[in-house]
């Protein structure tokens, strides 16, 4: 045990410090390594195997909407990236650019993607024509590149993974539909397989991607009233179509611009697991990207027996299609507790020596540490009716740090007395729709906005800042 008091020690609690909190759990957890080049990191086993989960998660979500994997080029050429102007204004601050190949000197530079906009757009250019075309589903499983200035692991670093999607359309309606769709399956994800609750907004337009007519989020909030940006869905009009010439022929013989849209998540939500369900002990993984879903730790494995009842459990749950592990090291019990502790394993599976004699195994839930005995003969059931016990009070405790940081105001002194006195998180204001407005916002209290939520309340007439009629009811936060 003292080597498990040690283990917990590690962990700087976040109440101390939460930004130090988060880094310790993601190097102690073996989640990454940093390198050698800044703002870069490894993404260790454990960490991949989470992103695995939720790309195979993702991914069957995309093909049961109709969706298919592409793949387009790393390099965009500069012509191409300077196509669309707001676009690519949007990102010329974090582009990196490759200037030769070789020894030799590039006759056009080119842009390592930070996003594929360009290069969907180019593909497209070619090979939509007609109507019947249309319309194309596309998403791609990439890695982009954005030279940030500050960067963290998982939340922003300068190469991440992530799926973007790209479609284009016959119809703005069409591609509206298909933007609010995305943007529906992103918060069913969150919600259904991460147990993170999420607010649904179109953003302000000062805050909407480089390029769209409109952009739509899902936000959540972490355990120290943050908000995170967990996945965007745009509307793009047909200003893409146009600055790349994408036209096709209508049912009625017309030329006709399509109407685009483009939608991703990236690593960053495991950076969102980590910040909602995380705790001093380190990870807490929602069970259905947990790498490890179920540990078995043998007590007394020296013992005859134990270790072959351990492995017996072991096979009967993989049969039942649950991600196990037997840990039968040498270290202690203790030690052992600790470290799928720090890793998050939703479930851990206690067998020795008594237990065996009374036909039965102790099932302790890693979210509160509570155990149950339950017998051998209802394993498969018992371990599969825990997993969605852990994730169902998840996403409760989860959902009521949310409520509990969600604050009314209806003026800027309200605002900053609020968050002063109970510290960061949601705040629910009016607004008339101003720029100017938004903008003094933040100047004053300190939070941006976050989105328009797609379920609107009334909170007053007037808008926090101004005293003009509102508009919106938007939500504003601190934001990583």
């Amino acid at each position: 045990m003292a080597q498990q008091k040690k283990m917990v020690e590690e962990i700087t609690s976040m109440e101390e410090d939460f930004a130090k909190w988060y880094t310790d759990i993601v190097k102690k957890a073996e989640l990454i390594e940093y390198t050698s080049v800044k703002g870069c990191m490894v993404i260790r086993p454990y960490g991949y195997a989470i992103w695995e989960n939720i790309q195979r998660i993702l991914d069957g979500m995309f093909k049961d909407t109709g969706h298919e994997n592409v793949n387009m080029p790393m390099f965009i050429p500069e012509s191409l990236l300077q196509k669309e102007k707001d676009h690519v204004e949007g990102f010329a601050p974090e582009v990196a650019w490759v200037t030769h190949g070789g020894s030799e000197k590039l006759e056009e530079r080119l842009c390592v993607r930070p996003t594929s906009e360009t290069l969907f757009c180019e593909h497209y250019a070619n090979i939509v024509h007609s109507y019947r075309d249309l319309p194309k589903l596309y998403n791609q499983w990439v890695s982009v590149v954005r030279w940030e200035k500050t960067t963290r692991p998982f939340l922003r670093s300068r190469e991440f993974l992530w799926q973007e999607g790209h479609t284009i359309h016959a119809t703005a309606e069409e591609a509206i539909e298909e933007t609010e769709r995305m943007l529906n399956v992103y918060a069913d994800f969150c919600e259904k397989y991460l147990a993170i609750p999420v607010v649904k907004g179109k953003k302000t337009e000062s805050d909407k991607f480089a390029g769209a007519v409109s952009t739509y989020a899902i936000e959540a909030l972490m355990h120290d009233g943050k908000a995170l940006q967990a996945g965007t869905s745009h509307y793009f009009g047909d200003g893409f179509a146009k600055a790349f010439g994408i036209q096709y022929q209508s049912r009625e013989n017309k030329l006709e611009y399509p109407h685009q849209t483009s939608w991703g998540m990236t690593t960053r939500m495991i950076g969102a697991i980590i910040m909602t369900h995380g705790d001093n002990n380190g990870l807490v993984l929602p069970p259905a990207v947990a790498p490890i879903q179920a540990v078995i730790i043998p007590v007394a494995q020296h013992k005859a027996g134990v270790l072959e009842k351990a492995r017996e459990l072991q096979e009967r749950l993989k049969a039942s299609h649950i991600r196990v592990k037997l840990d039968d090291s040498d270290n202690s019990p203790g030690w052992k507790y600790s470290e799928y502790e720090m890793k998050g394993v939703p479930v851990r599976i206690e067998i020795g020596p008594r237990d065996i004699e009374n036909n039965q195994c102790v099932l302790v839930s890693r979210h509160n540490r509570e155990k149950t005995v339950v017998s051998l003969d209802e394993l498969e059931h018992a371990v599969g009716e825990k997993l969605k016990e852990v994730h169902d009070a998840l996403y409760k405790s989860a959902l009521e740090n949310r409520e509990r940081r969600t604050y009314a105001c209806t003026s800027l002194e309200e605002i900053t007395k609020t968050l002063e006195e109970k510290g960061d998180g949601f705040v629910k204001a009016m607004w008339c729709g101003d720029e100017a407005c938004e903008d003094k916002v933040k100047e004053v209290t300190g939070v941006g906005s976050r989105c328009i939520p797609l379920e609107q309340e009334h909170l007053a007439d007037t808008c926090v800042c101004c005293g003009k009629p509102a508009k919106y009811m938007v939500y504003w936060g601190k934001a990583y």
